[in-house]
Parts: structure tokens; sequence; C-alpha cells
């Protein structure tokens, strides 16, 4: 039997509210709510990530755009129907959430101990940079799992096109956001943004839990 900790699957995030809190759905009398969080990367560039906040973490803190705060919690997916077809969402889930006063040097960090479920795909980009893409199941409470699509650089992209389904392994990087284009049905190029873990460390655990 798998017991499941806590500790599987952790986040911390500092950034910027972007948008005003829109409600997203309601469980068992307790309201969560949905906004989005934009946080520097070491270059120029930035993520805007998606959390998911319930209102019991709301009670004493004003969560007005632009405030600087931060945020502990999980990374989690969800299936919903998008355009008819099922799509796998991704969420950070607030556990905590405060006001912050000034930056940091690592806004954006995430654990990860889990399952590869699907054969990783490798690849080279045009300028022959290598990578690997894993789907990583991490389990939860009551018979759940979230499903991490997760990218792996270099070195470690030669490593990680090695797993195989049902390894056991744990990873160490950050959340981010990337824009990308579809082409629709009618031709027409619509822009889209996804969600994965971008991967700098990474290990393969044994069946007696060590490297």
């Amino acid at each position: 039997m798998i017991t499941v900790k806590e500790d599987t699957n952790i986040v911390n995030l500092k950034g910027r509210i972007e948008n005003n809190l829109q409600f997203s759905h309601e469980i068992f009398g307790e309201k969560f709510y949905t906004t989005k969080i934009k946080i520097n990367r070491l270059s120029d560039s930035y993520d805007v990530l998606p959390i998911t906040i319930s209102e019991r973490l709301l009670e004493e803190i004003d969560l007005n755009e632009n405030k600087l705060v931060k945020v502990t919690g999980q990374l989690r997916s969800y299936n919903k129907n998008i355009d008819n077809k099922n799509r796998l969402v991704l969420t950070v889930f607030a556990r905590d959430i405060k006001i912050e006063d000034e930056d940091n040097k690592d806004p954006n960090s995430i654990f990860l101990d889990g399952y590869v479920c699907k054969e990783p795909i490798y690849r080279k980009t045009p300028l022959g940079r290598e990578i690997t893409d894993l789907l990583v199941a991490i389990n939860r409470p009551y018979n759940k799992s979230d499903y991490i699509p997760s990218i792996v650089w270099g070195r470690n992209a030669k490593f990680a096109k090695s797993l195989k389904v049902g390894d056991r392994i744990q990873m160490w990087g950050r959340v981010q956001s990337r824009e990308y284009e579809k082409k629709r049905e009618d031709g027409e190029a619509i822009k889209k943004v996804a969600y994965e873990v971008s991967i700098s460390k990474i290990k393969k655990m044994s069946e007696n839990n060590n490297d």
C-alpha cells in the first residue's frame, strides 16, 4: 500500500496579483476563487500562473491587483471540457498566502515526488538543444492524483529519456507559462498558454526509496 504524504508536491511562488479574484466553485459549502500571479524570472521575462484560493485564506488579507504575495501550495491538475474535448488544466492550489514587502531571488520553485505515467518523448530543438517531455503522476489523499507535464533539458534530458512508465522519480524546478499558436479548423491562428514544470534536477528512486 502506498502512503500518500503531503510533501510530495510543494510549490513556492512570489509575485504580483494580475487580476481581481473570480469565483470558481464551491465544495461542501467552501467557496474557491481564482486569479493569476505574475512572477519575474532571472532574465527579463516572466511567468503568469493561475492560482486557486479558498475563502478561508482570504478572511484576513485583501488581494488587490498588483499586490506582492507569497504563495505556498501544490500544483494540481483536473480535466475540463473545452470545445467538446477533455483538456488537462493546471492550477496552483494555495495552502497559504501572505502579503510581502519586497522581492527575493528565488520566487518560483517546485518539488515533485511521483511516477512516470507516459513514455518519455525525447527531441531536439532546431538549435540542437536536447529536451525530454515527461508526464508525472503525483498521488494525493482520497485516491486522487495530479498529472503534471514536465520538461527536462540538456544532460538531464538524456537521463530522463531512459525512464520507464511506473518509475518513481523526484524532481526540482519551477512552474512556467508558455505561449504558443494553434490553428483552428477554419485556418485562423489563435494564441494559447500552456503550463508545465521546467526541471533543473531529477533523480530516480529505487524500491527502498534510495537513489
